[in-house]
């Protein structure tokens, strides 16, 4: 059946490859009866097209017209047994297709069963711009990978997960697949930080999730067995433009080798001149943006970007490359890119602390946990900032 959907696509001489062929045929396993106009709005394709793939469909026994468009009996079993469809709860499924707001009312229950987890995560390290997205959050995204098409059956990468995106997607798994999980998808981790990978293992142990782990420096490149074998991924990268081009590349590196496989990218709201380097960076790979949220994600904690972050849908192209492929060498994060001094005041005594480059703390988080000096008191306020001169950061990198 895999062939004769490449047969297909190369048939109709399909630009948007053969995703939208496994689409279309999906559409009709979940959709018995549907008419040829409504595969082709869900599917986004004109009219002809959707007839021309499924004439091709039907000619290689996958699908049948008989009052409406149906899966033939080797089309059903294709669709279950392949690509993992047996046992899904078809009720479920549409609504949350239906309703991209479904998700809070269908899910409630799952949102408090999974609330003491998210609380618990090991906590953020703002020196590697780690910013924990909120419990809803991370559910929203999963239901925008199930609306987007890639979830069940697929092969999907977490770029960085200190927002628990991959236990949000496999928790999402076992509600859609009551009694059984979806055995042919697969949720892979990447990331530096040990204490989220470990936090993300005993969840998925215990939870019978389908995760898999793996500790990676994304200044060097993924490991050879993780490139070229995901459906999609998700990033939060750190907030600057060597950032973001590098845990894209990194996941970039990581797909199929597939026109129209979707991206995931959270980033903060920027301004102008920002937004249009970034935009210019993302065509230099490649990508399409197919879809913009604003104030999409909510984070804990995280007043530098006002707590809210914009969700960007991508998708890849026949031009899609990594801007990145060997060690990367340069700034990353964010205190890297943008060297500050930050002088706060302890509330209690007046002491005053140096914070950031050359300061006693690199970060206001670790001044807290160590109280000041003086007194022990942990509440500061911030009463200076300052770029770092031109000197000190010479005199840091040699």
């Amino acid at each position: 059946m895999k062939n004769v959907i490449e047969m297909a696509s190369a048939n109709v001489r399909l630009e948007e490859g053969p995703r939208v062929i496994e689409q279309l045929l999906i559409e009709c396993y979940l959709r018995p009866g549907i008419s040829t106009k409504e595969m082709a709005r869900k599917t986004m394709l004109p009219v002809p097209v959707a007839t021309a793939i499924k004439k091709e469909l039907i000619k290689a026994g996958a699908l049948k017209q008989d009052r409406g468009v149906h899966c033939t009996f080797a089309g059903n079993d294709y669709v279950e047994q392949e690509w993992g469809y047996f046992g899904l709860d078809k009720e479920l499924y549409h609504k949350l297709m239906a309703d991209g707001m479904a998700w809070k009312s269908e899910l409630a229950e799952l949102l408090m069963e999974w609330n003491d987890l998210f609380q618990a995560r090991p906590q953020a390290n703002v020196q590697i711009d780690q910013s924990k997205c909120t419990l809803e959050t991370s559910l929203k995204r999963a239901v925008l990978c199930l609306r987007e098409h890639s979830l069940i059956g697929k092969q999907v990468l977490c770029v960085g997960d200190d927002d628990l995106v991959s236990v949000a997607l496999g928790f999402l798994l076992k509600r859609l697949f009551p009694g059984r999980s979806s055995p042919k998808t697969a949720i892979h981790v990447v990331d530096v930080d040990e204490r989220f990978l470990q936090y993300i293992r005993d969840i998925a142990e215990r939870e019978d999730l389908p995760i898999s782990c793996h500790h990676a420096d994304l200044r060097q490149p993924l490991q050879e067995e993780l490139q070229g074998r995901f459906d999609c991924f998700f990033t939060d990268p750190p907030y600057t433009m060597q950032g973001m081009s590098l845990f894209l590349s990194r996941g970039i590196s990581a797909l199929k080798r597939r026109k129209g496989l979707p991206v995931f990218l959270s980033f903060a709201h920027k301004s102008p001149g920002f937004t249009l380097a970034m935009q210019q960076e993302l065509v230099r790979m490649g990508m399409m943006m197919k879809e913009i949220t604003p104030h999409f994600n909510d984070y804990e904690g995280a007043q530098m970007i006002g707590n809210r972050g914009q969700m960007i849908v991508l998708k890849t192209t026949e031009h899609t490359t990594p801007g990145h492929t060997d060690r990367y060498e340069g700034a990353l994060y964010t205190g890297e890119v943008n060297r500050t001094q930050r002088i706060y005041r302890c509330r209690q005594c007046g002491e005053a602390v140096l914070v950031g480059q050359d300061g006693d703390f690199d970060t206001i988080e670790q001044l807290k946990r160590r109280g000041c000096s003086s007194c022990g008191s942990s509440t500061f306020e911030l009463i200076e900032r300052k770029q770092a001169s031109k000197s000190d950061e010479k005199a840091n990198l040699r």
